[in-house]
């Protein structure tokens, strides 16, 4: 598995953004690399189950994610 060294850099440069299909300007976004991989060990608990849910209900809830430039 391929992880994700965000110490290295000091914050991560992407995030996964998942969009809410319900709430308008709603989303939930994950440190991941270039090609949208989130190193899932990284992840503490709370953010992995966010995480797991927002995937398991796209299409219901959230749509497609998307990798975009980190805010920061």
């Amino acid at each position: 598995m391929n992880t994700i060294d965000f110490a290295a850099v000091g914050y991560p440069r992407f995030v996964l953004r998942f969009r809410s299909l319900r709430s308008k300007g709603s989303s939930l976004a994950f440190p991941c690399n270039d090609r949208g991989c989130v190193d899932l060990d990284a992840l503490g608990d709370g953010l992995l189950r966010s995480y797991l849910y927002a995937r398991a209900v796209v299409g219901a809830e959230f749509a497609r994610p998307s990798v975009e430039l980190s805010a920061r």
